[in-house]
C-alpha cells in the first residue's frame, strides 16, 4: 500500500478551537483501499444527527463502492479533473436534500427553504466523523448532476447537492503537478473579515 505523504499542516487559528477542525482536510492523493459498509455507516450515522430545521432532516445519502456496478456510471459523471484523482476512491457518496417536508401535527408536504442549508450540516458533521475515523473525504461538486441522478435513481422533489469521495490518505506523488503542489491543508480568511458584530 502507497504510505501517505507527510502533511504540512499550517493552519492557525484566531481563537481556540478543538484540532479536529483544523486537521481535517480534503486531499486529493488516495490509496484506493476498500472500505467495510460499516466504516462508511459510521459516519453516516453522525449526519444522522446534524441540526435541521422543524427537525425535517431533509438530508438523503446514496453510497457507492468500487465494487458496486453503479461505480463506473457515477465515477463518468466526474468532470475530467475530478477524474485524474477521484479514480483512487474507496467509495463515492452522493449528497442530497428532500425539498419537501412534513411539519409537525400537519400531513401536508410543503416546500423546505432550509433544505439545502441543513444537508450541508450533516455534510459537515460526516466528514468530520471521517477524519476521527482515519479517513478522509474530498467534496465534488464537479460532476453533472442531470446524469449523477440518473445513474442514482434520485426521486422527484429531491436535489442532487454533491458527491464526496472517500478514502484513505495516499501518496500525493501519484497527482499530476497541478494538484500535488495544492496537496496540504489549505488556509482560511481571517474571522475578522467573516464575522462583526451587530451588522455585516
Amino acid at each position: 500500500m502507497t504510505q501517505a505523504s507527510p502533511i504540512n499542516n499550517q493552519r492557525k487559528t484566531d481563537y481556540p478551537v478543538n484540532s479536529q477542525f483544523t486537521d481535517r482536510w480534503s486531499p486529493r492523493a488516495l490509496t484506493g483501499e476498500p472500505i467495510a459498509e460499516a466504516e462508511l455507516m459510521s459516519m453516516l450515522e453522525a449526519a444522522r444527527w446534524a441540526p435541521s430545521s422543524n427537525n425535517a432532516q431533509p438530508w438523503r445519502f446514496a453510497v457507492v463502492l468500487r465494487s458496486d456496478p453503479q461505480w463506473d456510471a457515477l465515477f463518468n459523471t466526474l468532470n475530467p479533473s475530478n477524474q485524474t484523482w477521484a479514480g483512487k476512491a474507496s467509495a463515492l457518496v452522493a449528497i442530497a436534500s428532500a425539498n419537501l417536508a412534513t411539519k409537525a401535527g400537519s400531513t401536508e408536504s410543503v416546500p423546505n427553504g432550509m433544505h439545502a442549508f441543513d444537508t450541508g450540516a450533516a455534510w459537515a458533521y460526516m466528514a468530520l466523523q471521517a477524519h476521527l475515523n482515519g479517513w478522509s473525504m474530498h467534496g465534488i461538486g464537479g460532476f453533472n448532476k442531470e446524469a449523477g441522478a440518473q445513474v442514482l435513481n434520485l426521486p422527484a422533489n429531491h436535489t442532487l447537492q454533491m458527491l464526496a469521495a472517500v478514502g484513505k490518505r495516499g501518496d500525493a506523488a501519484q497527482l499530476p503537478d497541478a494538484l500535488r503542489e495544492r496537496e496540504a491543508p489549505n488556509a482560511r480568511q481571517p474571522l475578522s473579515s467573516l464575522a462583526k458584530r451587530g451588522s455585516f
